[in-house]
């Protein structure tokens, strides 16, 4: 059973710092999208950073709103996908959704419909 788990998030005032943790269980895909997904109230979910694990280069992927400030990594000993943010904005004040599919099903890696397993969410807000 594929299990992913996010912790990390909570408040923080702008410009300050989060990193969310995806730990994931159960997964056996080699090739695989790891993304980061947003909804704010709303607002459709939207993708935020991608990780392409199987890859020697470690290949990542953000969205034009967050690069600069977002970084994804993997953790693969423990099976963790991190989301470092910084600099955080309200406009950063979503739920937080990690993700994860197969790379070859198809779609680029921002296509939330694409996704077979999702998190639970957590909440990231940013007061100004």
């Amino acid at each position: 059973q594929v299990q992913l788990v996010e912790s990390g998030g909570g408040s923080v005032q702008t410009g300050g710092s989060l990193t969310l943790s995806c730990a994931v269980s159960g997964y056996t895909y080699t090739t695989n999208y790891m993304t980061w997904f947003r909804q704010a109230p709303g607002k459709e979910r939207e993708g935020v950073a991608t990780y392409v694990t199987g890859t020697s280069t470690g290949l990542t992927y953000y969205a034009d709103s967050v690069k600069g400030r977002f970084t994804i990594s993997l953790d693969n000993a423990k099976k963790t996908v991190f989301l470092q943010m910084n600099n955080l904005e309200p406009d950063d004040t979503a739920m937080y959704y990690c993700a994860a599919r197969w790379v070859g099903s198809g779609g680029t890696w921002f296509d939330s419909s694409k996704y077979n397993y999702w998190g639970q969410g957590i909440l990231v807000t940013v007061s100004s």
